[in-house]
């Protein structure tokens, strides 16, 4: 289960908007035996994070809550954004070479093939991640800024 903690910005119903501090995911960033990850969030990343989690702390604006990720979303996530294009993108172009009517065109229509496979893939990963959401929950309060 993956685990951060939170600030709650806004409270929509049960839902609630939080900004993730700039922690990074295993606390071996700043050591040499580090991926280093966290170090490019913050050169790629320069707005704070932000996402839409369920409130089942019942946080108010200003609280820090713990989020958590069930395990393997983060796995099924991935796949949906990066594999699914991946494997279109090749079938695609594997599609584009074989549609060619001779060997000089080959390899301008796997080209064509891969880049509409690719479109298609991102277009459908994006189509299946609307229809099923990744939804953290906020389950602990930690710290409290209301009295």
């Amino acid at each position: 289960m993956l685990e951060t903690r939170a600030i709650v910005i806004q409270v929509h119903g049960s839902e609630a908007l939080v900004e993730a501090s700039g922690e990074g995911g295993c606390g071996h960033c700043n050591s040499e035996k580090g991926c280093g990850s966290s170090k490019l969030t913050q050169l790629f990343c320069s707005k704070p994070r932000q996402f839409k989690v369920q409130n089942e702390a019942n946080a108010g604006v200003g609280d820090e809550v713990q989020i958590t990720l069930q395990d393997g979303v983060l796995l099924r996530s991935s796949v949906l954004i990066y594999v699914l294009p991946l494997v279109l993108l090749l079938g695609g172009g594997i599609l584009g070479s074989h549609w060619s009517s001779d060997e000089a065109s080959r390899d301008g229509f796997a080209a064509i093939g891969s880049l509409l496979g690719l479109i298609i893939g991102f277009v459908v990963a994006k189509k299946l991640a609307k229809n099923h959401p990744v939804m953290a929950v906020a389950r602990n309060l930690v710290h409290s800024q209301t009295k």
